[in-house]
């Protein structure tokens, strides 16, 4: 049981992460709170919480994955209900932070869906966030309250490690696009390995056109990382690009595995040899393909709530 340092501590799962929030229970030595969420026939959502919640330090485990706006709207109901409970403190982990990627206005009359989602949160009763790899870091500045945003790169990093990719002297990192030359040149770091970048464009929304690959991975083992994987094309079109300028194997790994409409047969096609993921998201067994493996990210998560809960600093988590 963790030092108390507010009130008693309580976890407790949205349907969409109640696996991920077991783990977590489980790292942390504890029960996982009991709440139904339901529907009334209308389909409006129901909640109850069957305990008493009244100024306990409540963390709420719900990511916001498909179908999203189901599994947004329940989040918002249960911080509402625990907020009217009088829960002290409220945490809403969401390890896949849906929306994020509505970010700006890219064209004329956009919405910038990510502030409506961080203040219809704040709104319902949330006094922080914890979440994994924002598809844009500057979401934590839509919200007037702590936001710690988790890396799931040393992961990553940690399960090729142990696959002995510190030792593969032909490895190479590839970035699939401009935007996560960051991660990768993180992930390239960790095994003193070279970093390539694969320029594209994206003529619409789900559409990826590889344009050509900028470094040497002629005969490499490449590994490519990104932060989120939705219809799949930006990886497969890109593990394409990489095997057409030669490279001998390609490997991809990222921290959110969205897999919607084609993103599974792409991938079972594709002449990637893996795909390496984290359980921010829970994959229904249609999606378990033998190509996708999966990597735990509860204990992290479980290191985490622990920090806020203890009011420790997160800054030698990874170390």
């Amino acid at each position: 049981m963790l030092n108390q340092s507010h009130g008693t501590i309580k976890i407790f799962a949205g349907n969409a992460s109640k696996k991920l929030a077991q783990a977590i229970c489980e790292h942390l030595d504890l029960k996982l709170g009991k709440m139904e969420v339901g529907r009334f026939s209308d389909g409006e959502t129901s909640v109850n919480i069957q305990e008493s919640v009244r100024g306990c330090d409540v963390f709420v485990v719900q990511s916001t994955n498909t179908p999203v706006n189901e599994n947004l709207m329940d989040l918002l109901v249960i911080v509402d209900a625990l907020k009217r409970a009088s829960a002290g403190r409220i945490t809403v982990v969401c390890p896949y932070f849906g929306y994020a990627r509505q970010d700006r206005k890219a064209r004329a009359r956009d919405p910038i869906s990510a502030k409506l989602v961080a203040d219809l949160l704040q709104t319902a009763g949330a006094t922080r966030l914890l979440t994994m790899d924002l598809h844009s870091s500057q979401v934590q500045g839509f919200f007037n309250i702590p936001v710690d945003n988790l890396m799931g790169m040393p992961i990553l990093a940690k399960h090729f490690a142990k696959q002995g990719f510190r030792e593969n002297p032909n490895l190479t990192v590839v970035s699939p696009d401009v935007g996560s030359v960051s991660r990768s040149r993180a992930m390239a770091s960790r095994f003193d390995a070279p970093l390539a970048i694969i320029d594209k464009r994206r003529p619409r929304a789900n559409v990826m056109e590889v344009m050509n690959v900028i470094g040497d991975i002629k005969g490499k083992t490449c590994l490519m990382i990104d932060d989120m994987v939705d219809t799949a094309g930006t990886l497969c079109q890109g593990a394409k690009a990489l095997m057409d300028n030669g490279a001998k194997e390609v490997i991809a790994c990222c921290s959110h595995a969205v897999l919607s409409g084609p993103a599974i047969e792409r991938i079972k096609q594709s002449p990637m040899t893996k795909m390496v993921v984290l359980d921010t998201i829970e994959l229904p067994e249609e999606k378990k393909i033998d190509k996708i493996e999966i990597v735990p990210v509860s204990e992290l998560f479980a290191e985490a709530i622990e920090r806020i809960y203890t009011d420790l600093p997160f800054s030698n988590m990874y170390e």
